[in-house]
């Protein structure tokens, strides 16, 4: 060979797989685009997930997922990816069974998964709980004295919760707010069962709250929507991405109630997620800036998958629908963002973070981190 003859340096190729931890929002029928994404993504095969954190309409897409894998462990045998994506369709396709039913009987899906139309239905009757709740008067210890909630056993026939306390291949973490002191609980391992997925759901003005070892919890999403935290310290990986549902802006003023309170639960169940949004990137800053002990200190590198404008498009009175066109259409705008994320962003993953997060979640007036002495 000619020694004077020069070649290219190899270039790196992408990452056969790439370790990821889930971050789920909650957001009502809206859940149906993170159906979507997480479709998309086991199909893809290349994102190995370590672990699932998610809240309300996010904690049941969690447990759905994992119920796959879990399934694929207690057999023994199985893509557990492809388990995964029939849990997560069995489950979506069983509420859209269930906006089949009665109005009796699907006036709690429609709270959860959104408000129900015709505002003298009974399903409607639950939904003026959360919507209306300025000028409510009764409470659901006095609209529903026994707790029926025909949700909890959907939700137990769905979920091997037994099995999902045996598996080792994923970590799951379910988060509901503390009534007490307004913190967020994290439930996972033994902890992780159906009453806990069900007090990450639990809308206070719709439903009993949900009591678990002598407390009583309310939706997560006033805690935590979702949390991150337990993927930082209980994760090894350091890629996050969230799937997010709730939009953080808005341009138009909202004039009408409903728009109003539409915008008013937005920024409420947004705002955990700002805050941990805020200590990440000031953890980050001290990290570049050689003030913290990286061996001790995680630098996160944070991603998000949501539908922008297309997802926004779809009127916030859309989570009052759980018409299987509206989750199927859901659906398809989940796994397009996904797929076209993957095309973007999967060769930064265990390299650098895709979100910004000053510009996204923080306001302006940050507080600099001043020089050491």
């Amino acid at each position: 060979m000619n020694s004077n003859t020069h070649t290219q340096p190899a270039q790196p190729s992408l990452p056969r797989s790439a370790g990821v931890n889930l971050a789920l929002q909650g957001g009502g029928s809206h859940g149906a685009f993170t159906w979507g994404v997480l479709d998309a993504l086991l199909e893809d095969g290349r994102i190995a997930l370590e672990g699932i954190s998610g809240t309300s309409a996010g904690a049941m897409n969690a447990v759905a997922l994992a119920h796959g894998f879990a399934q694929v462990q207690t057999k023994g045998q199985g893509d557990p990816r492809e388990a995964a994506r029939q849990a997560l369709a069995s489950f979506w396709n069983g509420i859209v069974t269930m906006g089949a039913l009665s109005e009796a009987q699907r006036g709690p899906f429609e709270v959860l998964f959104g408000r129900a139309a015709g505002s003298d239905s009974p399903a409607a009757a639950w939904a003026n709980a959360m919507t209306n709740f300025w000028s409510s008067t009764v409470s659901p210890y006095q609209s529903n004295p026994f707790d029926i909630n025909p949700l909890r056993k959907f939700l137990e026939q769905q979920i091997d919760f037994e099995a999902l306390e045996r598996l080792d291949s994923l970590k799951v973490f379910v988060v509901a707010t503390r009534v007490s002191t307004g913190k967020a609980e994290v439930f996972s391992g033994k902890r992780l069962t159906a009453k806990a997925v069900m007090a990450s759901a639990c809308l206070p003005l719709a439903f009993h709250a949900v009591e678990i070892e002598g407390d009583h919890f309310w939706d997560g999403g006033y805690s935590g929507n979702p949390a991150i935290h337990p993927l930082i310290y209980n994760c090894a990986g350091r890629d996050i991405l969230l799937v997010q549902i709730n939009p953080i802006k808005r341009s138009q003023l909202p004039t009408t109630s409903a728009q109003i309170m539409d915008r008013i639960n937005e920024v409420t169940f947004n705002a955990g997620l700002i805050a941990e949004m805020r200590a990440i990137d000031f953890v980050k800053r001290l990290l570049a800036e050689g003030k913290l002990d990286p061996a001790h200190y995680k630098d996160v590198l944070m991603h998000r998958i949501d539908g922008g404008e297309a997802l926004e498009a779809f009127a916030a009175s859309t989570k009052t629908s759980i018409s299987a066109s509206l989750i199927q259409s859901l659906h398809e705008l989940g796994r397009t963002h996904a797929k076209a994320w993957l095309i973007e962003h999967f060769s930064s993953l265990g390299v650098q973070s895709t979100v910004n997060i000053k510009q996204d979640y923080l306001d302006d007036l940050r507080v600099p981190v001043k020089p050491g002495p």
